[in-house]
């Protein structure tokens, strides 16, 4: 029951949403890092996503970090709704009061919703698209570095995960710093540095994640 109180609590809605957050922010290193494989050629990034597809852990961490996606998506839906009938005299009009609101944390529902898209998009992309095969040493591998190439070279999808990606670095400037607010962690010696961090993160994320498309569009497609 305690529980139970704590999550419908708004401080309790608070902190998961920041605890989901700052989980979603882990994994978008840990992916970002293996995309960068992309860089040393097909065999590494192939080899990169046979080790992930084959590992009998994949499944389960695949529902976990669903869970904790949607966990945030419907927390910040909340959120947001109660926010809004707690202030229902156009709570926009006191964002532009230059009182703290900034454009990232004015915009965090649009941006969500675009990440969200781009998600749904990538998945249908790259999750649930042709199955390329190929052989590496004996054994063979779904081409996911052939699908790359061919997918991205339709300057339409190169210029919507771009701008996807700035959309969510857009979101994570502001979320990545608000969500240790979140959870307790507020203090004026630190949290200015963690502005500057989240800063500098949602730079990496922007940066990183366009290198991809990027480098896929200039190979000038499968070969």
């Amino acid at each position: 029951m305690r529980i139970k109180r704590y999550l419908n609590s708004s401080i309790g809605k608070k902190q998961f949403l920041g605890v989901t957050g700052l989980m979603l922010c882990g994994f978008l290193v840990t992916h970002l890092l293996g995309n960068f494989l992309i860089l040393k050629g097909a065999e590494a990034f192939n080899t990169y996503a046979h080790t992930l597809i084959t590992n009998p852990l994949i499944i389960p961490m695949e529902i976990g970090l669903l869970l904790v996606f949607l966990s945030h998506i419907v927390l910040a839906m909340k959120l947001t709704i109660e926010n809004k009938m707690a202030r229902p005299q156009n709570y926009y009009l006191k964002s532009r009061t230059g009182r703290g609101a900034t454009l990232a944390s004015s915009t965090m529902p649009i941006t969500g919703m675009i990440v969200l898209v781009f998600l749904i998009f990538h998945m249908l992309h790259f999750r649930f698209g042709p199955h390329y095969t190929v052989m590496h040493h004996g054994v063979e591998m779904r081409d996911l570095y052939r699908l790359l190439l061919e997918v991205f070279q339709n300057p339409l999808i190169v210029f919507f995960y771009i701008f996807a990606t700035m959309s969510l670095g857009l979101h994570v400037s502001h979320g990545f710093w608000s969500a240790f607010q979140s959870i307790g962690f507020n203090h004026p010696e630190y949290t200015p540095m963690l502005k500057k961090l989240a800063l500098v993160y949602a730079i990496v994320i922007v940066i990183g994640y366009s290198i991809l498309p990027i480098y896929a569009y200039l190979q000038g497609g499968p070969q």
